[in-house]
């Protein structure tokens, strides 16, 4: 693919909420994170977003060190139904937006080319695995995510304040919808109630 070549990338964790987002496009640090980004070569915003819906599940495993606790994976073949924002970027910036999520230096567009399939590996120690999911209007989608066999790990207040955000931005959800959709998602479970959740979009501090 070519740099100026539109693409949509499929966030379902923090960068749902586009103000995490503007991190990665023109350079910043999200509310609650501790990593400033350097932002992308293009730093237009996203020319559209849209609020999808992927066969697979949302879990959280890991240790981010960016916000604490686990982080957000989407599994391809679990038997629920992943809620996400895309965003119209170009091949160039979400390769950068990638390179940012990979602790990587920004400037060089993916290589997707003689891999095949749909799935693609990229350097990071999470999401080691660049994943097409389809397409929209023409347009191929992309998101990031792990294929490995990971425990799950309870989310931060920080990272799933965000995560709140971006749904409600996303979908108009009610702090409930927002909070039972997390709650269905491994790892969630074992550090929140539902109750918290809701309480986190309602402003109210943990």
């Amino acid at each position: 693919m070519n740099t100026d070549d539109p693409v949509w990338y499929v966030a379902y964790g923090s960068n749902m909420r586009a103000a995490r987002l503007r991190c990665y496009i023109e350079g910043g640090r999200p509310r609650g994170a501790r990593r400033t980004y350097t932002g992308c070569r293009d730093r237009t915003p996203p020319r559209s977003d849209v609020g999808v819906r992927l066969g697979g599940g949302l879990f959280f495993a890991g240790d981010s060190t960016v916000w604490g606790g686990g982080i957000a994976f989407y599994h391809p073949d679990a038997d629920r139904e992943l809620a996400a924002r895309a965003y119209l970027l170009t091949f160039g910036q979400l390769s950068d937006v990638v390179a940012q999520e990979c602790r990587r230096a920004v400037g060089t567009d993916l290589v997707l080319d003689g891999q095949g399939g749909r799935t693609w590996e990229v350097a990071s120690n999470f999401y080691e695995t660049l994943l097409s999911v389809g397409e929209r209007d023409g347009v191929p989608m992309f998101t990031l995510t792990s294929l490995q066999d990971l425990e799950p790990r309870p989310p931060s207040a920080p990272y799933v304040r965000t995560m709140l955000d971006g749904l409600g931005e996303t979908f108009g959800w009610t702090a409930e919808e927002r909070a039972d959709y997390l709650m269905r998602a491994p790892g969630v479970a074992a550090a929140w109630t539902e109750a918290q959740l809701a309480a986190l979009c309602n402003g109210v501090v943990r």
